[in-house]
Formats: structure tokens, C-alpha cells, sequence
């Protein structure tokens, strides 16, 4: 049952109009491990976007570069429109904290979708019916306790040590939040990097990991995800490659009907 109360998450994603910067405060019911969980951060960028009052259009995509950790505690939003056309719009936003440093860096395009010839080639990856999947058994980090991960494949493993040779990195899991939420353009950006870190499935153990750059794509507009109407998400998430401390991560997210709603695609840092 969807909660009347403020939602936790949005909570954590808040942020208010300044003169010339937006402000926001980092939440420790979304913590990671030496600072916020980055979907947090980066859903609380897009609010940001959304919520300007020169927006026009939906999400089309996120860029977010993670320069350095976020300190708890409030931070500046620096919002620019840098280009505009009939179509679409392109941002930039800076975090900064403490006298000016920048934390995050990202830009965006916004856009107008229009009506035209539609066609979804890949398959939708099926799955056990959620109410029939497990729920996987909570980790210490607060942003973790936020959802309810219900894996269909690849189910991290992380106590034994590292294997020879490594695991699989692919996993398929149900994801929502743990307090129902309707999913909207911001839970869809914040669950788009909710996918645990794909070493952690390789190794089958936890190691020093931090998101350095993703890019999210969305797929559909407010109104595809009005219609769609769910508070759960399919995920499917796979690497490439593991190699001098940095490995990718691609993923996508997929509504119950079989609808591809976003996709994205990362690059991390990681110490083993």
C-alpha cells in the first residue's frame, strides 16, 4: 500500500530554489560507504532539473561524474541551461561543497517526445513473478535497506572469498522501494544505479567500490510511466570487462508488461 506520508526518498532528493544556486542536504537513510548512495545523488540532480522553472520536456539523459566523495551534509546546485532548441534542452550541474570544491559534475538533455513509429527489438528478460521471488536479506549500508531486491539470477554471494575463476557478473533481479513508491522519472534515475556493484557478483565478495561515471537513458516520458503504473522494476545487470582497478557496468530496467523504461552504463573504480 502506497504511503500518504512523505516519502523517505523524497525526502532525501529535496531541494530548494536559491538565488542563482539550488540547495539540497545529503541523507543518512541513503548512505553508502564513504558517502551517499550515488542514484540518490544523482535523482536529487534530476529534481533539480525538473523542478526549474526553464525546464521543458522529460528526461532523455543523465551523465553524472562522481569527482570526489560527498561530505555530509547540505550542498550548492549549480543549474545552467546551456542550449536550447524546439526539441530539446541541454544542461549542466555542478555539486559543490565547502567554499566552492565540486563534488559531482553532470549534464542532461531534456525532451520533447513526440508521437512517431515505435519498435522494442530486445526481449524482455522473464522472470519469476515478484510475489514469488525471495527477498535477498538486507545489507549493513543504509541505502541498501531503502529496497526490496527480489534476485531471479545471481544472487551475490558474498561470504567464502574470491572464486577461481570468477562468477558470473550478470544478475536479474526485482526492485522496489522498500515503502511502495509509484516509479517516476526520479526512482527510475535512482534505480538505475541500484544494481549492486557487478565485482561484488565476480569475486563473491565485498570490496573497496565507488562509482566513478553513468550515464542513464530513458526510454519513456512521464506519461509512458503514469500509464505503467507500478511500484517495481525488472533489472538485468552484466560488465564487460574487470582490468587495472576500473570495470564497466550496463544494465537495463524493464516495467512488469515487458516495457523497456531505461537503460545505462557505467564506469567504476574497485580495489582487489
Amino acid at each position: 500500500m502506497l504511503t500518504k506520508a512523505p516519502h523517505l526518498f523524497d525526502e532525501a532528493t529535496a531541494v530548494t530554489a536559491g538565488d542563482s544556486r539550488w540547495q539540497g542536504r545529503t541523507s543518512p537513510d541513503y548512505w553508502a560507504f564513504v558517502g551517499p548512495f550515488g542514484g540518490c545523488t544523482a535523482a536529487t540532480i534530476l529534481r533539480a532539473l525538473i523542478d526549474h522553472p526553464q525546464r521543458a520536456g522529460d528526461p532523455l539523459a543523465l551523465t553524472v561524474n562522481y569527482c570526489a566523495p560527498v561530505a555530509e551534509g547540505a550542498f550548492d546546485l549549480d543549474v545552467r541551461l546551456v542550449k536550447a532548441n524546439r526539441s530539446s534542452q541541454h544542461w549542466c550541474v555542478e555539486m559543490t561543497q565547502g567554499g566552492g570544491d565540486v563534488a559531482t559534475l553532470a549534464t542532461a538533455v531534456f525532451a520533447e517526445r513526440r508521437r512517431s513509429w515505435s519498435h522494442q527489438p530486445v526481449e524482455f528478460p522473464g522472470a519469476t513473478p515478484f510475489g514469488q521471488t525471495l527477498p535477498y536479506p538486507s545489507l549493513a549500508m543504509s541505502w541498501v535497506k531503502q529496497y526490496d531486491f527480489r534476485f531471479v539470477e545471481g544472487e551475490p554471494k558474498l561470504k567464502g572469498g574470491p572464486t577461481n575463476p570468477p562468477s558470473s557478473a550478470y544478475s536479474k533481479m526485482w526492485i522496489s522501494d522498500r515503502v511502495p513508491r509509484k516509479v517516476d522519472a526520479l526512482s527510475l534515475m535512482s534505480m538505475s544505479d541500484a544494481f549492486f556493484g557487478r565485482i561484488f557478483h565476480a569475486r563473491r565478495e565485498m570490496v573497496p567500490f565507488g562509482t566513478v561515471s553513468l550515464t542513464t537513458y530513458f526510454h519513456v516520458d512521464a506519461a509512458d510511466l503514469a500509464a505503467e503504473d507500478t511500484t517495481r522494476l525488472l533489472a538485468a545487470a552484466d560488465a564487460r570487462i574487470f582490468h587495472k582497478s576500473y570495470g564497466d557496468q550496463h544494465g537495463e530496467l524493464w516495467s512488469p508488461s515487458g516495457r523497456l523504461l531505461a537503460t545505462t552504463t557505467q564506469i567504476a573504480y574497485f580495489k582487489a
